[in-house]
């Protein structure tokens, strides 16, 4: 099996497998990889000849793509054979024949969105083949990384006018407002690129409300900052702002990111090396936020910290109508406020 990094700088100098079957529950690299092929394998005059796209929705199984495979090129040395949504194909008893012996006049593209169903013959020990690649979903821990990077490489590419630097704490802020989606990140840190007023570097937190509309004063990332500082007016109005929003800020899902926060908490108090890198390692974040975490190690004690995840899980499971008969969500979060804030 190979990695993502491993097929890009083989398929940069132009190097290619007959086989690449790209698989996992994180479309963006399976997608990035299948699109380049596409895009640069042939060029314009070899593809209409030489480059067909198959549909799972369109075929009953398999044989309809490996056949293609199988013929000989018209225009180009070799043709490029593309099969999308791939996880709809029920059959694929002759796959495993055609990765022992593929075509070296064709590349085979094979875009299975989702977990490989073992149960079918055929797939039962692709993930063992060296054609394979497993495009695996990010853990929260890791998207302020992959934005850094992201950014890193398009300045890499861009003109010295067109570099853009990005402040930490939008990096923080898009993080947990995105999630773990990297097409939606992707987009989101093209229309942030694009976005910026003539002449300007710097991606901060107004452009990225101005431009995406993720609210620069009212997201759960201030909300930490004021649990942190104690400012219990700014708390209230950030958690009032979610519950008139609830679409976008539901209380399940903003607890869940507090809860992340007060966990890291704990974890924080109980270190042994409290330095920016050691601290950063443990809890898997960006050493740009430990300044927080040790601010809020003095003011909230251990006790209190064990409390508040108390008070969290209290609030969630009221929130969803365990002993609750009549609490909307501006009552649960004024509630909730008062707990940690006293």
């Amino acid at each position: 099996m190979k990695t993502y990094q491993q097929i890009c700088q083989e398929l940069r100098a132009q190097k290619f497998a007959p086989v690449y079957f790209l698989y996992g529950e994180e479309p963006y690299y399976i997608d990035k990889v299948a699109d380049w092929i596409e895009h640069y394998a042939l060029d314009e005059t070899e593809k209409s000849f030489d480059q067909q796209v198959f549909y799972g929705r369109d075929i009953p199984d398999i044989n309809p793509v490996i056949m293609a495979a199988k013929r000989f090129p018209m225009m180009a040395k070799r043709q490029v054979i593309i099969l999308k949504e791939a996880q709809v194909v029920k059959k694929w008893e002759n796959l495993e024949n055609y990765l022992q012996s593929p075509a070296d006049t064709a590349i085979l593209v094979i875009c299975y969105k989702g977990k490989i169903d073992k149960r079918l013959k055929g797939l039962r020990s692709i993930d063992k083949s060296p054609y394979a690649m497993e495009s695996v979903p990010l853990r929260d821990y890791q998207i302020n990384k992959w934005i850094l990077d992201y950014i890193r490489d398009w300045n890499a590419q861009a003109a010295a006018t067109k570099q853009v630097r990005i402040d930490e704490r939008v990096v923080q802020l898009l993080a947990d407002s995105l999630g773990n989606d990297l097409t939606r990140i992707t987009l989101e840190l093209k229309k942030l690129i694009d976005g910026r007023p003539e002449g300007c570097q710097l991606i901060d937190a107004a452009l990225v409300e101005r431009n995406i509309g993720i609210s620069k004063d009212f997201n759960v990332f201030e909300l930490q900052q004021a649990f942190v500082e104690k400012d219990i007016l700014k708390a209230n109005r950030i958690t009032q702002y979610f519950a008139d929003n609830k679409k976008e800020h539901s209380i399940q899902k903003e607890l869940t990111m507090v809860f992340g926060f007060f966990s890291n908490l704990m974890i924080f108090h109980y270190l042994p090396d409290k330095s920016d890198q050691a601290a950063a390692a443990a809890l898997k974040i960006s050493p740009y936020v430990v300044k927080d975490y040790r601010k809020a190690a003095q003011v909230y004690s251990k006790g209190k910290t064990f409390n508040i995840i108390g008070y969290i899980r209290e609030i969630d499971a009221r929130s969803k109508g365990v002993n609750n008969p009549s609490a909307g969500d501006a009552d649960l979060w004024k509630e909730f406020v008062y707990k940690i804030m006293h």
